[in-house]
């Protein structure tokens, strides 16, 4: 369930227009629901009735402070894949004990500011990661804890470019390397062997990839106890995917108890962290976008709007469906298909094909689900200065994040000397 609706014909976000917002804020813009976030990462952190679990919200899928303090503010812990997204957690109040630091190419800097700050973990994904971050917890006179990352080989059924748990995919360690990287974790001073990490893609729409991971997870965790080595957590990923279009994805609610009945199942009590991101955050956002022309071609029509691929990306990376809606619904207007398209000069420069809408120039559009993955993607390409971010609060809004100007685009750059 989100907060956004019509009223009226006009489009709301919890108790404000859309209208509104545009008319103060100008568009392109993003616009995010507090209630909704709020609504989704309650969902996970109650279905889990009782068993132990941590939340880590997944930083990547959109990392604005205001989204991240909000989350602080609820209990969250957050995974981050990067330095950056450490310091806006930090910057927005977020617990560096409660971080999970995930990804593949952590650099020496990165590492270094982690253990300074003391992270809950590092989940590791190479046997030469786990010897940077030995030689920098040495350095550094710290014992860190850690988790590998197994590469558990399972096919996500989702598109290939967010598919991370097959062999032939960058993350993790395989399975059968993975215990002589424990043996080595466990035999060090300077690293703590806390947990077993997996995470197997994103946008999943059914429970079968989920529940063969977390089998794999299991006959795994065997293995170490086997080889004498005991774990304090599981780090099961997030991934559970959201509904686009017409997607019938597990609630959190079904994602919870197939986890703990498979824990159950194997005699396993293990506390659990799981990564969600998309799914808390993508429809609790929009992204508003004004027509600029309408536009007839020999073969389609167009709606050529101020938003662009720099600003949402999505359509054009992944040919990913996003649902486009007019904020005023205009009964006296005929209704044609358009491909909803950006000025940017590429042809990939698409927000929506084939839509079938009643507007005119000038008309304002909401693209759904546009809550993740949407202004984090984003770019400065054909010298677009990024948009603005807004957080709807009950009948309040709040710019969060300020558009960017041409001053602060190139604030950077410098010319020859002559």
């Amino acid at each position: 369930m989100d907060h956004f609706h019509y009223r009226d014909n006009v489009y709301f976000a919890e108790d404000v227009s859309l209208e509104a917002i545009a008319e103060q804020v100008g568009t392109p813009c993003y616009v995010y629901s507090r209630a909704t976030l709020e609504r989704h990462w309650r969902a996970f952190d109650d279905a889990f009735d009782g068993y132990p679990h941590t939340i880590c919200y997944a930083v990547k899928a959109n990392a604005n402070l205001a989204v991240l303090n909000l989350f602080a503010r609820m209990g969250s812990g957050f995974d981050i894949v990067s330095g950056g997204e450490l310091e806006r957690v930090l910057r927005a109040g977020g617990d560096p004990a409660r971080v999970v630091f995930s990804g593949v190419g952590k650099g020496r800097d990165e590492i270094e500011r982690a253990i300074a700050v003391g992270i809950q973990c590092f989940n590791v994904e190479s046997a030469a990661e786990l010897e940077r971050i030995e030689s920098l917890a040495a350095a550094a006179s710290r014992r860190v804890r850690i988790a590998v990352r197994i590469n558990p080989d399972v096919d996500a059924r989702t598109h290939p470019y967010i598919s991370t748990g097959l062999k032939e995919n960058k993350f993790g360690i395989p399975v059968d390397e993975a215990v002589d990287v424990y043996r080595r974790a466990a035999a060090s001073a300077h690293l703590e062997v806390s947990g077993v990490a997996c995470h197997i893609g994103s946008q999943l729409t059914g429970m079968a990839p989920f529940e063969d991971a977390f089998a794999r997870v299991l006959a795994f965790v065997d293995r170490l106890a086997g080889a004498g080595i005991e774990l304090d957590h599981l780090d099961l990923g997030g991934g559970l995917g959201v509904r686009y279009r017409d997607e019938s994805p597990p609630l959190p609610r079904d994602y919870t108890r197939a986890l703990v009945a498979c824990l159950e199942r194997h005699g396993c009590s293990l506390p659990v962290t799981i990564e969600p991101g998309r799914v808390i955050c993508a429809n609790a956002g929009v992204f508003l976008t004004r027509v600029e022309y309408l536009k007839a071609g020999a073969a389609r029509r167009f709606a050529v709007v101020d938003g662009a691929m720099n600003d949402l990306l999505r359509p054009a990376l992944y040919q990913a469906w996003q649902e486009i809606v007019p904020v005023t619904i205009d009964e006296t207007l005929p209704a044609y298909d358009y491909d909803v398209v950006g000025p940017v000069c590429e042809s990939a420069d698409f927000l929506g094909k084939e839509r079938h809408l009643a507007i005119a120039p000038s008309a304002l559009l909401a693209v759904r689900s546009a809550g993740a993955y949407g202004h984090v993607m984003s770019s400065n390409y054909n010298a677009r200065p990024r948009c603005a971010e807004v957080m709807v609060d009950g009948d309040a809004f709040h710019v969060v994040r300020e558009r960017e100007t041409f001053e602060q685009l190139v604030a950077g750059e410098r010319l020859l000397p002559a």
